[in-house]
């Protein structure tokens, strides 16, 4: 029973973050239909295009889950399940996260410059690192030291 009080916790909160892919493949799709699109650097096209594919990956990958768990439902191997769907999400959060960073340095490059912008979106990939990776290695570095 426990693993499925562990799944269904994990597509609850899977469900929260689609919201956010959902959000910003929308805003992504929306900017190449905008007038000032076609003046873009190549470089800028080319972090566009990347972004658009890291967010449309992001979303499939955060899905898995979900999918995983439809297509084994009422299989044996429950634990299993979760662990497979606990790497798949993680991998999603790193899309994610490089979704979202991404989005951040096509915004800024294009209304700050590139001088701003990559500082910037590299102070955003940080954070992205530490709360996403980072606290979570450490949280359970620190259990496992204090025998939790």
């Amino acid at each position: 029973m426990r693993a499925d009080r562990r799944l269904v916790a994990m597509l609850q909160e899977l469900r929260v973050l689609q919201t956010g892919v959902q959000i910003v493949f929308a805003f992504l799709l929306g900017v190449a239909f905008t007038p000032r699109f076609a003046q873009l650097t190549d470089a800028q096209q080319d972090v566009y295009v990347t972004t658009l594919l890291l967010s449309v990956v992001a979303a499939a990958v955060l899905a898995t889950p979900v999918a995983l768990h439809r297509g084994l439902y009422r299989h044996p191997g429950k634990e299993r399940i979760v662990a497979v769907s606990i790497r798949v999400a993680q991998v999603g959060l790193l899309l994610l996260a490089s979704a979202l960073t991404g989005a951040v340095l096509l915004v800024l490059d294009v209304v700050l410059g590139t001088a701003l912008a990559v500082p910037i979106t590299c102070g955003i990939a940080l954070i992205f690192a530490v709360l996403w990776f980072g606290l979570p290695w450490a949280v359970r570095r620190s259990a496992r030291r204090d025998g939790a």
